[in-house]
């Protein structure tokens, strides 16, 4: 790292950002986008520097490879336009840089494994995820992946693909291991950057399907509070409605059919926190059902008879995780620049449980 007399002169203004940015850094893991944005405003008192070698300087814990390679890849933009390494920088300039600084820590090793490849161009990947596969390597997941079966996948049409020339194999997002549905990758670095400044804007279009708990008040509704670490379980995130903590989080539903003790919604996601959908769910008094993490895994609404317990328990076994399903996912193509978008069916367990509650509706709970 340069030396601190050798550091470009910043503002202020500029100070506050970094502050910022370190924060929004530090809660990057409460989201399931994968990449974050950082602003950087040249002060009026800097001289001209090339741009890699700015950027290198005032982004701590990163190398100019890196660097260069985000430029290469068109996740820096000055003015709103992608430059080059070259650039000579000036004052007044605005740098936005779209940075993977915070990728997995674990090294992703290619495994074979099949894909339920949705849709595929030489852009971008589009995967329908089962239930049950763990996205990315972690802590106790070091292999068997997601991301693991991507990596063989786009090597084997491409030998030149490594995690450096695409960071993390083109993952931008992420989906909850026990959640079905849509997952969007990229190909190559224009994707990348592409799809993480949609992403960070908040124009992919995201719908989920979800079976919750309880009668709904309101046939459509919008949930606002911010989501972070639960102040004492550290693996469980909270809502916190006054947002003394976290990061905001706005999820919209719609009602799409009642049965009584349960409820089937669309959720459309504005932000795209971890746990968001199942977090605010819970946070209104709804949590999905069977979500184990959230409590939706107990009898919360319903008869006190024996037979209604034997139902749920048996619709349990048939769905036996979180009845929540990424069904719609929407872009712009990074080269077309067309309006892409992708629809996906509910799994068999979701189907076949949500059948068995709209049956058991239809008879009327009071023969039970």
């Amino acid at each position: 790292m340069p030396n601190k007399s050798d550091r470009p002169i910043v503002s202020d203004s500029e100070a506050l950002q970094d502050e910022e940015t370190r924060i929004l850094d530090e809660s990057s893991e409460f989201s399931e986008v994968l990449y974050e944005r950082m602003n950087l405003v040249v002060d009026k008192g800097q001289e001209p520097m090339r741009l890699d070698k700015f950027l290198t300087a005032r982004i701590e814990n990163i190398s100019r490879n890196k660097v260069q390679q985000a430029i290469d890849g068109g996740r820096v933009l000055v003015n709103n336009k992608t430059a080059s390494a070259n650039y000579k920088i000036r004052p007044g300039d605005n740098i936005i840089c779209f940075s993977d600084k915070q990728a997995m820590g674990e090294e992703i090793i290619p495994e074979q494994m099949p894909l339920n490849i949705f849709y595929e161009d030489d852009e971008v990947l589009v995967i329908n995820k089962p239930a049950g596969l763990v996205v990315h390597p972690a802590s106790g997941n070091y292999s068997g992946t997601l991301i693991n079966g991507v990596a063989w996948y786009l090597h084997e049409k491409n030998t030149s693909i490594t995690e450096e020339t695409l960071p993390r194999f083109g993952l931008v997002h992420r989906i909850d291991k026990n959640t079905s549905g849509l997952l969007v990758l990229a190909k190559t670095s224009r994707a990348v950057a592409s799809l993480a400044k949609q992403f960070f804007d908040h124009s992919v279009k995201r719908e989920y399907i979800a079976l919750v708990w309880g009668d709904l008040k309101e046939d459509k509704g919008t949930i606002i509070a911010h989501i972070g670490r639960h102040q004492r379980f550290r693996k469980l995130f909270e809502a916190y409605p006054e947002g003394e903590h976290g990061k905001e989080a706005i999820t919209h539903y719609t009602v799409l059919e009642r049965f009584g003790y349960v409820t089937l919604v669309r959720c459309v996601l504005e932000t795209g926190r971890t746990h968001q959908i199942r977090v605010h769910l819970k946070y209104i008094g709804h949590p999905l059902f069977n979500d184990e993490t959230y409590g939706g895994d107990k009898i919360l609404k319903g008869t006190i008879f024996s037979k209604y317990k034997q139902f749920v328990e048996n619709c349990f076994s048939i769905c036996k995780r979180q009845a929540l399903h990424a069904k719609t996912i929407g872009f712009i193509h990074p080269s077309t620049n067309m309006e892409m978008l992708f629809d996906s069916d509910l799994p068999d367990d979701m189907r076949e449980v949500i059948g068995k509650w709209r049956s058991y509706a239809q008879r009327g709970s009071s023969k039970d």
